[in-house]
């Protein structure tokens, strides 16, 4: 029997698909790279060792832990050719979607000789499947082409590249032999401040959620992941978004931060009287994009493009530097 080796997004999944007596071993990527730096140029060890820092720093785990954990994760890769036949199972989210382009583009600058590369991805969420839908989802296996690693390697290389140029004209083209990816780029260029009021999508879903009088952090989590097509966000980053905006005031907290309102500067900011560019300094990365207020690119949300901006604090407005693609 041949020797498999799945590669998956996380350990929940791989706890259903043991269950499920789904045959082989089993890696879980493990990394939430819609944030933090992910440049471009580096070596897998090297990006690993960079996330392991971030993810350390935004208090989301113990340094010495997360760098054991992408070591062996990335030593298990490396050592592929143990296996007769490796199978990507994941989902259709950003989350997964992002995950998925990394390890196919490691995969086309390793090239593979004697290993037989399959991928199973569907708009099922792994996490939630049963056994007997886990089953059902091998109908869905096929292999991977040398056409599948070359565009997954070019939009792996668009995402870490230090503009959203390429990222933005990637959407332009026939991307159908990964059917998820059309709206993995346009979830992630969501990301990007927005030119009304300066919020990323999801943080001006969560601050529009809260003005609704949904006031309990879960409930706000909740209502927030019904608003998207394809769930992705874990609630631990989502809780940043909610103490960002408890931090520079935006909505009143109570009950130790159980209850969450909108104040009169949240419903300026929500409604673009004033911009969160201009409350909060911009400090973020999205791939290889370092957005600061020396470097801000927003998102027109009518025109459907990126562009690149100045902010003017004085005049609270954004002056357009240049368009690097036409609207839609």
């Amino acid at each position: 029997m041949a020797k498999v080796l799945n590669i998956v997004n996380g350990d929940i999944a791989i706890d259903i698909m043991k269950k499920a007596q789904v045959e082989g071993d089993f890696l879980a990527w493990q990394d939430f790279l819609h944030e933090g730096p992910v440049p471009k140029r580096f070596s897998l060890k090297q990006l690993s060792k960079l996330r392991a820092d971030y993810i350390h720093k935004e208090k989301f785990g113990k340094l010495k832990t997360i760098q054991k954990t992408f070591e062996r994760r990335d030593e298990k890769l490396e050592n592929y050719k143990i296996y007769q036949k490796i199978t990507l199972w994941f989902e259709h989210d950003l989350y997964d979607q992002l995950q998925l382009l990394q390890v196919l583009a490691w995969f086309q600058a390793n090239i593979i000789k004697g290993t037989q590369l399959t991928l199973i991805c569907t708009d099922s969420y792994l996490g939630e499947c049963s056994i007997e839908e886990i089953e059902k989802l091998l109908r869905y296996e096929h292999t991977v082409m040398n056409d599948h690693l070359y565009l997954a390697e070019r939009a792996w290389s668009a995402f870490t590249e230090t503009t959203p140029k390429k990222w933005f004209q990637l959407e332009q083209e026939n991307t159908y032999l990964l059917p998820f990816l059309q709206n993995t780029l346009k979830r992630m260029l969501e990301e990007y401040p927005n030119t009304k009021n300066g919020l990323s999508r999801s943080e001006h879903q969560a601050l529009l959620v809260i003005s609704k009088g949904i006031s309990r952090p879960r409930e706000i989590f909740k209502s927030c992941q019904s608003y998207e097509q394809a769930k992705f966000m874990g609630d631990v980053i989502f809780w940043k978004i909610l103490d960002d905006f408890i931090f520079y005031g935006l909505i009143n907290s109570k009950e130790h931060g159980q209850e969450l309102t909108i104040n009169a500067l949240g419903e300026k900011v929500l409604n673009g009287t004033i911009s969160w560019l201009n409350i909060k300094p911009l400090d973020r990365w999205i791939g290889g994009v370092h957005l600061t207020n020396d470097n801000l690119w927003c998102w027109d949300i009518k025109k459907k493009n990126i562009a690149k901006y100045y902010y003017s604090s004085a005049l609270s407005s954004l002056l357009k530097v240049k368009d690097y693609a036409p609207s839609s």
